[in-house]
């Protein structure tokens, strides 16, 4: 029977090896949960992801353990914090909580993890209440700026280049995996520059030819990406012209569309839960 658990805390490294000196790969948020495939000793266990099969080592100590049945009710019933930051509230202590975290048995007010109430003041929107738009993706994108670069991260305290992507298309609805080289198999390639969208995923290489950047497109010819900090930067056929250096950092290998609603209208609100107000407009 397979074992799974879920991150109790607000953010756990996900780490390449079984120790604390190790390459920190990626992050856990808070309410995320794993599959557990492998103990050494009773420090460390190797992970997989359930959202995007990404494998990795975290410490036992913060991975509250569940049975399968747990599981699949916390990965279908939840909300993710549209907040920058914002604590959660128990009987006995506060949490905090970054953007992209997810609320287990959301009901608009309170959640529940592992027999603990908390209460959430803060905006939450609810996976199956998401429209995905062009102009939600990049109203998120947007959320992370000036977020440090950290490689590995994935909230606002520390974020790379595919941590970013990757969040924010995965609270517009879209799955898609951690490494940057894997989500450029998604979506439709655009042929040219002048072509590319508001919502768009752009990817760029290095002097090997290896795929090491990812952005997320902005209107007039701008991108949005994670590179010392996330920053939007001007963008052409060329790649990333950054203005304080005067120089490109980095060069266009292609851009991807994923399938999102683009309409000339307005977009209707996005509705989340806040206790107050149900239909808000997003931020």
């Amino acid at each position: 029977m397979a074992h799974y658990g879920i991150c109790p805390i607000s953010i756990a490294p996900l780490r390449s090896t079984p120790s604390n000196r190790s390459e920190m790969l990626s992050q856990l948020l808070f309410g995320e949960v794993v599959e557990i495939l492998e103990l050494k000793g009773r420090q460390w266990v190797k992970v997989r992801c359930c959202n995007d099969n990404f494998v990795a080592w975290m410490a036992v100590n913060q991975l509250k353990a569940l049975t399968p049945a747990e599981s699949e009710r916390y990965q279908t019933h939840f909300a993710y914090s549209l907040e920058l930051f914002q604590p959660a509230m128990a009987s006995d202590h506060f949490l905090p909580l970054t953007l992209g975290a997810r609320l287990p048995n959301f009901d608009g007010m309170r959640f529940e993890l592992c027999e603990t109430m908390y209460t959430f003041s803060g905006q939450a929107v609810f996976p199956e209440k998401i429209e995905a738009t062009p102009e939600f993706v990049v109203k998120l994108a947007r959320r992370y700026l000036h977020a440090p670069y950290l490689w590995g991260g994935r909230s606002p305290m520390g974020i790379d280049a595919p941590g970013l992507t990757q969040m924010v298309y995965r609270m517009a609805g879209f799955d898609i995996p951690r490494e940057a080289h894997r989500q450029l198999a998604l979506g439709e390639t655009v042929d040219f520059v002048e072509q590319a969208l508001p919502g768009d995923l752009a990817f760029f290489e290095n002097r090997f030819n290896r795929i090491n950047h990812t952005g997320i497109v902005l209107p007039d010819g701008q991108i949005i990406h994670a590179s010392g900090r996330v920053r939007i930067d001007n963008f052409d056929h060329f790649g990333i012209f950054n203005e304080e250096l005067g120089r490109y950092t980095h060069h266009l290998r292609v851009i991807k569309r994923l399938p999102m609603r683009r309409t000339a209208a307005p977009a209707r609100p996005v509705e989340v839960a806040e206790p107050a107000l149900k239909q808000v407009e997003l931020f």
